[in-house]
């Protein structure tokens, strides 16, 4: 078992910046770890993955260019630095870990298959 636990949440205006953390409990270098949102309304989204085996990061089109994705193995953290942050990045976002022997390029995105789940973390873009 994993608990995940995000912080770094807030309000920040169009243009700011806001760097999330996920510490885990246990070790997890051997899981993949990713970070999903959730708007009112809408579905969970993928925003950003990071691979155990290589460290192969992958995201989402839409905060390809503003968001950075990294992991600490030794200190059991992920961080998710949010750059140039726009409205509509506001939402619940969530760390996850899982992903053991997957394809990861193929699987990331897909919620269903992360075993582990932080309880989420308000981040609300707005002047």
């Amino acid at each position: 078992q994993v608990q995940l636990v995000e912080s770094g949440g807030g309000l920040v205006q169009p243009g700011g910046s806001l760097t999330l953390s996920c510490a885990a409990s246990s070790r997890f270098d051997f899981y993949v770890i990713a970070w999903f949102r959730q708007a009112p309304g809408k579905e969970r989204e993928a925003v950003a993955a990071i691979a155990s085996h290589d460290g192969s990061i992958y995201y989402a089109d839409f905060v390809r260019g503003r968001f950075t994705i990294s992991r600490d193995n030794v200190n059991k953290m992920s961080s998710l630095q949010m750059n140039s942050l726009e409205a509509e990045d506001t939402g619940v976002y969530y760390c996850a870990a899982g992903g053991v022997g997957w394809p990861v390029a193929r699987m990331w995105t897909v919620a269903n298959e992360y075993d582990y789940w932080g309880q989420g973390i308000q981040v609300t873009v707005s002047s």
